[in-house]
């Protein structure tokens, strides 16, 4: 039997069972080859969006200020929050899509995908009330003049519009998602991001307003919405999205797992979107722009970094719906390592170059992001490697230990920065997220994801961490060394990074791992760029 944790094995019933009818399930395709479009189409997603992000930033912020760039920033961060309004029914969703496709109960992923529908389409209506309120007071939570209140309300407005209308969509991504080729869902973001970046130099480069920017930008993707549903037929060709379908047995069964969602996902917005918002309440626009400078590079290092975890849920809900032990202890040490391996460079290498690359890309005046920057990068650090971990826990049935200790790092997170906002500034807020996320992230989950794939701790510890971290330790030291000749402009910066990425990628290679282990990630290179013809199923 094999051990690769991307090929799914069902057991001996499940060999005999015919193959699927292509006709409502879509082609077939191969684990490992689906996995590597996923992850590779998504981080050119990811480049694009972030090289576009990085050349637009300071083109925004010239045009704009750093007053208003700051209250588009604000207004942005609220309106992230009505994300939890979906009631966690939007992770639920594709946990269930996965499990009936592992199941092939076309009738089942129907009802669960129509009755989901039925209620977004709701709770789309409510979320746009709910903006439409907080829009009517936002001059009553934070610190606004009358002219950036009037501002805020038309934001707030306009993205609440649009998340109205993404939200009964979103039931469309999920089917793509759990149906394991959102490579599909990728190439229309890369397209996404594109338009909407010429949107936007267009418009401010002309001359308007703020107001005009987002309303022509959000314009752009609620017309790319379309792909997003035509993917979902493309891939489940007997996909039904009705509401004649609505059944209530079904939202009970979806709610029973969405609730810990809900918690998970209010969770993880507490954690990692509500510092703008304590920012906002106590001090000003100005100092959002500062921190939303590092904000922007962190959370770009995090996409570029999870990405081999998110294409891993759905096979994690295959393996723990086929009692597969070993292929959940595969994807702990190796999802570890691999997503350490991806973080620690990158990472680390930011941390030690944040000083220059702060000051030539957005300027000296931008110089008190540097070391909530440096903060931030070792929370993503952090989060990588706990988080197959938390893979584990949400796909494989400990997801009620995960919400409990979430939804309280959460609290803690929210409390400490506040706390220490006042005292330390910026730096007390990056810090009152830091504190927690790694204690509770390092002490309760990831010994709770030993415990559910039956391992000790030290054995991700000696396979997956230690192998993942020494080369970045030494290619940290070499960064500094060469920092008494600092870089000079970006390019520079960005040569540095390289250097020290070929530095860690030689010592990972050639002397972290062993050669059983390179040639499984070789043999398994192989199998992606060297495309295989299908054998018949008759064979």
């Amino acid at each position: 039997m094999s051990s690769d944790p991307l090929e799914p094995q069902r057991g001996p019933a499940a060999t005999l069972s015919p193959p699927p009818d292509p006709r409502i399930w879509g082609p077939p395709d191969r684990p490992v080859e689906l996995v590597a479009r996923n992850v590779s189409t998504r981080y050119i997603a990811i480049v694009v969006d972030g090289l576009i992000g990085l050349m637009v930033l300071p083109f925004n912020i010239a045009h704009l200020g750093r007053s208003a760039y700051g209250l588009w920033a604000l207004t942005t961060s609220i309106t992230w929050f009505f994300g939890v309004l979906d009631l966690g029914y939007s992770g639920a969703l594709v946990k269930f899509v996965a499990q009936y496709r592992a199941w092939r109960d076309h009738t089942a992923l129907n009802e669960v995908v129509s009755t989901i529908g039925s209620v977004f389409t709701g709770l789309g209506v409510a979320c746009f009330l709910v903006t439409a309120i907080i829009a009517w007071r936002v001059d009553s939570f934070f610190r606004l003049d009358a002219e950036q209140a009037h501002t805020a309300r038309q934001l707030l407005l306009i993205i609440g519009a649009y998340l109205s209308i993404q939200l009964p969509v979103s039931v469309f991504g999920a089917v793509v998602y759990g149906f394991q080729r959102f490579y599909r869902n990728n190439a229309v973001s890369i397209g996404l991001s594109i338009v909407v970046a010429a949107v936007n130099v267009a418009v401010l480069g002309t001359g308007h307003s703020l107001v005009t920017l987002v309303a022509s930008t959000t314009a752009v993707r609620i017309l790319f919405l379309g792909g997003f549903v035509w993917n979902a037929y493309r891939v489940f060709p007997g996909l039904q999205v009705r509401r004649s379908l609505f059944r209530r047995e079904r939202l009970r069964e979806v709610t029973g797992f969405s609730v810990y969602m809900a918690v998970l996902d209010w969770s993880a917005k507490l954690n990692y979107s509500s510092d703008t918002m304590v920012i906002g309440a106590t001090l000003d626009t100005t100092a959002i722009a500062l921190w939303t400078v590092g904000q922007r590079l962190t959370q770009l290092t995090q996409q570029l970094t999870s990405q081999l975890n998110g294409a891993l849920f759905p096979v994690v809900v295959d393996s723990d719906a086929t009692q597969r032990q070993d292929q959940l202890q595969m994807i702990l040490i190796q999802g570890t390592k691999l997503s350490l391996a991806l973080a620690a460079p990158l990472c680390l290498g930011l941390i030690s170059l944040a000083d220059p690359l702060i000051r030539r890309w957005v300027g000296t005046q931008f110089a008190a992001s540097i070391l909530p920057l440096q903060i931030m990068l070792t929370i993503v650090l952090v989060r990588n490697v706990t988080a197959s971990a938390n893979l584990i826990l949400r796909g494989a049935g400990e997801h009620r230990l995960l919400t409990i200790t979430n939804a309280g790092t959460a609290v803690v997170n929210v409390v400490l920065s506040i706390a220490l906002v006042h005292p330390l500034g910026l730096l007390g807020v990056a810090l009152g997220t830091l504190i927690p996320v790694a204690a509770s992230g390092v002490f309760i989950l990831y010994p709770a994801a030993c415990r559910r794939v039956g391992i000790p701790l030290r054995r991700p510890l000696m396979q997956a961490v230690w192998p993942a971290l020494w080369p970045a330790v030494v290619m940290t030291a070499v960064l500094r060394l060469g920092r008494r000749v600092p870089p000079t402009n970006l390019f520079e910066v960005a040569l540095h990074l390289a250097v020290g990425g070929v530095i860690y990628l030689a010592l990972f290679v050639g002397m972290a791992i062993g050669a059983k282990e390179r040639r499984f990630y070789v043999s398994k290179l192989r199998g992606v760029l060297v495309r295989q013809p299908r054998v018949p199923a008759a064979a």
